[in-house]
């Protein structure tokens, strides 16, 4: 699971506080919730004039059903993620294409050789200019990949609250969100596999040019 391996320590800990601390508050919202819908069940019938014994049968398995979505909510986040990266992992196997460069770059020094003073000063600023843009853009990538792995783990430390919401029809509106957020955040991997086979393929279909500066910039 890529959850543990990128930290094993947190991930013990977001598990050891979903176990002991979210669990039993879930399970104080999930008995108001079902005590809730039982005397609600009960009382709209004619305030019990015309009770039917089925709505306790009803109500029963739909309390089974909520504590076993409970008791298994980290069983339940971590299919999720899972999922998401088996779609990852197929999708790198399918997904095609180089990000190398060191072909356009094969005659940089024939072409440094022929140039003249101004042209190597300005050529010299250019890649300052992209390097320095790199070295941001490197900055970002990083902030987003670690400031998405918080965010997973931020989300899967409350994962019991929302999930006990889920078998009831007036509070199940939460659960259903949450389950649709973690959706979206578990295949922003795929997103990001995407992105780079994009960049990789536009790349190959960029025509080689004799003119340095105007391959460096078309690349970046």
């Amino acid at each position: 699971m890529t959850l543990f391996y990128w930290n094993a320590g947190v991930f013990a800990l977001i598990q050891t506080l979903s176990e002991t601390v979210i669990i039993p508050i879930a399970g104080v919202i999930l008995t108001f919730i079902l005590c809730y819908e039982l005397i609600h069940m009960i009382i709209e019938r004619n305030n019990m004039h015309d009770f039917d014994t089925f709505i306790i049968f009803k109500w029963i398995f739909k309390s089974f059903c909520a504590v076993l979505i409970l008791t298994n909510t980290f069983n339940i986040v971590m299919f999720v993620f899972g999922l998401a990266q088996t779609v990852v992992d197929g999708s790198s196997g399918i997904i095609t294409g180089s990000l190398d460069v060191d072909l356009a770059l094969a005659d940089l020094a024939h072409q440094l050789e022929s140039m003249g003073l101004d042209e190597l000063v300005l050529l010299y600023l250019q890649s300052g200019m992209l390097s320095f843009a790199m070295n941001v853009m490197s900055l970002c990538v990083f902030l987003i990949v670690y400031g998405r792995m918080v965010e997973i783990y931020l989300i899967i430390s409350v994962a019991p609250i929302p999930m006990s919401t889920m078998v009831n029809r007036e509070w199940g509106n939460m659960g259903n969100a949450y389950l649709k957020s973690l959706f979206a955040l578990a295949f922003q991997g795929f997103l990001m596999m995407v992105c780079v086979a994009i960049y990789a393929a536009l790349l190959e279909g960029l025509a080689i040019s004799s003119d340095i500066h105007t391959y460096m910039w078309s690349a970046a």
